[in-house]
């Protein structure tokens, strides 16, 4: 009698766990399930999102190989019947996109030396440095991140033109849109290095302080090689910027040294964009370079968003 009570306590416990096992799978079944749903219908939304920031750019690229009576044709072609590559040729013939390019350049470039220089400063300044009144300045200048850019249009403008006028008048040249950027005028960059110098550890500092070395040498020597992800992110998102500007580089350029975004809209003004197939071409190489330097920064540009948006304390 005891041996067999024993036995089906034994068997009714066994049952009782195999029961619980076959919840505990059921239920870790259904969450599996529920979060590969999740991520399947996650996936299909940035498809689509993809897709919709995508077909317009295939769509411009294919109909700048068309002949002008493919391009609105119902339903669309996107493979030209006979890719036209003189469309590139005849838009370069008729407007210097060259000088337009080699003035973006310029631009960018120094836009990009002089943001990450000012930036790197001032954001060393607010993450190892401390003075009375930082952390407000630090959120004065954050604030003025809310403000539109075009409410500083007409003071820029008036500054550049009255003051601004010695040895040569600045207005018609890159100082305007370049001269700014040596001064820590985006919040945004100074905030993203910042919250990544604050991640470095105090120790290096510390140690390189004690071997004697200045606070530009700790700057310079360890703090921007560390910071490699975060500056290139940086670099690229100013390039980014200063390329695409239109509007002040429209107040502040005259033709000569007009940058491609102002030039190409002066080349549809003018009658350009009657030229539909042209307008792609132009389109098409002005879009060229931004790809290839994203694709070129794409880990970094990721890693130093991410890692920036830890390093604040």
């Amino acid at each position: 009698m005891i041996c067999s009570r024993v036995d089906m306590e034994t068997s009714l416990a066994q049952q009782s766990l195999t029961e619980q096992q076959s919840k505990a799978v059921a239920q870790k079944r259904r969450r599996l399930l529920v979060e590969a749903g999740g991520r399947l219908a996650m996936h299909l939304l940035l498809v689509l999102l993809s897709l919709m920031a995508l077909v317009p750019v295939l769509w411009m690229i294919s109909s700048s190989l068309k002949a002008s009576t493919e391009i609105f044709v119902v339903p669309i072609r996107w493979v030209p019947s006979t890719p036209r590559w003189e469309n590139y040729t005849t838009a370069f013939q008729r407007a210097p996109l060259w000088l337009y390019f080699w003035n973006t350049m310029i631009v960018c470039i120094w836009a990009v030396i002089g943001t990450v220089l000012s930036s790197s400063l001032v954001a060393f300044s607010f993450s190892r440095m401390r003075w009375p009144g930082r952390d407000f300045f630090f959120g004065l200048l954050l604030a003025t991140m809310m403000l539109p850019a075009i409410i500083v249009i007409v003071p820029r403008f008036l500054m550049f033109s009255k003051v601004f006028t010695w040895p040569y008048p600045w207005i018609g040249t890159f100082l305007p849109l370049v001269a700014p950027t040596f001064f820590a005028i985006n919040g945004l960059y100074v905030f993203l290095l910042r919250q990544f110098f604050l991640g470095i550890p105090v120790e290096l500092e510390d140690a390189a302080r004690i071997d004697g070395a200045s606070t530009f040498r700790i700057l310079w020597q360890i703090f921007i090689p560390l910071s490699q992800p975060v500056i290139i992110t940086v670099v690229v998102l100013t390039f980014i910027q200063y390329y695409n500007e239109f509007l002040e580089a429209l107040i502040y350029l005259r033709p000569e040294t007009w940058t491609l975004a102002v030039g190409v809209r002066a080349m549809n003004d003018a009658g350009y964009a009657t030229s539909w197939e042209l307008v792609f071409a132009t389109g098409t190489f002005m879009l060229a370079p931004m790809v290839v330097i994203f694709f070129a920064a794409q880990r970094y540009f990721v890693e130093g968003v991410t890692l920036s948006g830890f390093g604040g304390r």
